[in-house]
């Protein structure tokens, strides 16, 4: 693994706009020594035009989507977006990809969800062959192709016009489900996390293992870099930090994706919460949010963020730092990122 725990800012979806503060929170990220800022997207803003233009502000940090929508963009498209802002930023660029699930996917963008092992496999080929540039990239999958089949004739297969800053672009994915996450560990340099527990790392461990022995694996845990979203509450009122996630969580367990394909329940019911998630999804999914949260247990709430008092959060901050999580991404205000870095670096 890739040594000492790293600090990371991840801005997340914006709401109405921008997230208030938030050029500030980038400032003293640069500043504190954070070693990463990411954005978000969904279907609202995008991903790549803020951090191209809060990256131009910072000049250390690296720069990455948390993540980018696989069905947004065609590949080609996004390996050009990567080439573009690496350049602009002197090589800290970093592609988060994901592919979302599949009420955004075919309800927003109109892209069919099936099969996204098989497009992600063969997405990512793409963006390698796109970087590497040695030769004009085609591409004989069945989601891809390149050139296009069956068109007008006149296609042509194309090399970048420009030469990459770097040909090998850090490429981490989303992923929550086993099989995406050993292809994470399979295919890519990093993994980005959500809903990781320290308490329940074997789980994670037998996935990434699983893709880490794959023939063709590019890397290990001694250079593959698994990146963590970790709610960051500091209060002296366990009980008060606990309630103010309690809304997050029911909607993450409750409210994202449909009944029986939500990608981040199905996360719980693998830490042995099923129960749990069926009451949280019938109580949300009836309007009933408060008791939705409320049904969540504190323990569950404590095994995946850092809340309560300075001196608890540096005692369960030893647990991340015997995992293998390599960077806890934290998100709020320059004041958050000022504890964040005292008690995560300090």
């Amino acid at each position: 693994m890739a040594g000492q725990l790293k600090l990371g800012l991840n801005t997340g979806y914006w709401a109405a706009g921008p997230p208030p503060g938030v050029t500030e929170s980038i400032a003293a990220a640069e500043e504190l020594g954070l070693d990463s800022i990411w954005t978000a997207e969904a279907y609202g803003s995008d991903g790549l035009t803020p951090l191209a233009w809060w990256g131009a502000r910072t000049r250390r940090v690296k720069l990455g989507t948390g993540i980018t929508q696989i069905s947004a963009r065609q590949p080609t498209m996004t390996a050009m977006s990567a080439m573009t802002i690496d350049h602009l930023s002197g090589g800290r660029f970093v592609l988060g990809l994901g592919v979302s699930g599949p009420q955004v996917v075919e309800g927003w963008y109109g892209m069919p969800f099936e099969k996204p092992l098989a497009r992600t496999r063969e997405y990512v080929k793409i963006l390698r062959d796109v970087w590497a540039r040695e030769a004009p990239v085609t591409n004989d999958g069945p989601h891809y192709p390149l050139p296009l089949p069956n068109g007008t004739g006149l296609a042509k297969a194309l090399k970048p016009s420009i030469h990459p800053l770097r040909r090998e672009i850090p490429i981490y994915l989303g992923a929550e489900g086993p099989k995406n996450i050993a292809l994470a560990a399979e295919l890519c340099d990093g993994w980005f996390a959500m809903l990781f527990a320290p308490t329940h790392e074997q789980m994670y461990r037998d996935y990434l293992d699983d893709g880490f022995a794959r023939e063709g694996a590019r890397r290990s845990y001694d250079d593959f870099e698994i990146c963590a979203t970790v709610p960051l509450i500091v209060s002296d009122d366990l009980d008060q930090a606990a309630d103010a996630l309690r809304p997050f969580y029911a909607l993450y367990f409750g409210g994202m994706g449909a009944k029986g394909k939500n990608f981040h329940a199905n996360v719980a019911i693998r830490m042995g919460y099923e129960a749990m998630v069926d009451e949280v999804q019938e109580l949300y999914l009836a309007g009933k949010k408060n008791e939705a949260g409320a049904a969540i247990p504190r323990e569950l709430i404590e095994a995946l963020s850092l809340i309560g008092p300075k001196e608890k959060i540096r005692h369960d901050l030893e647990a991340w730092r015997e995992s293998i999580v390599t960077t806890l991404l934290i998100a709020g205000d320059a004041a958050t990122v000022r504890t964040a870095a005292e008690l995560v670096l300090g």
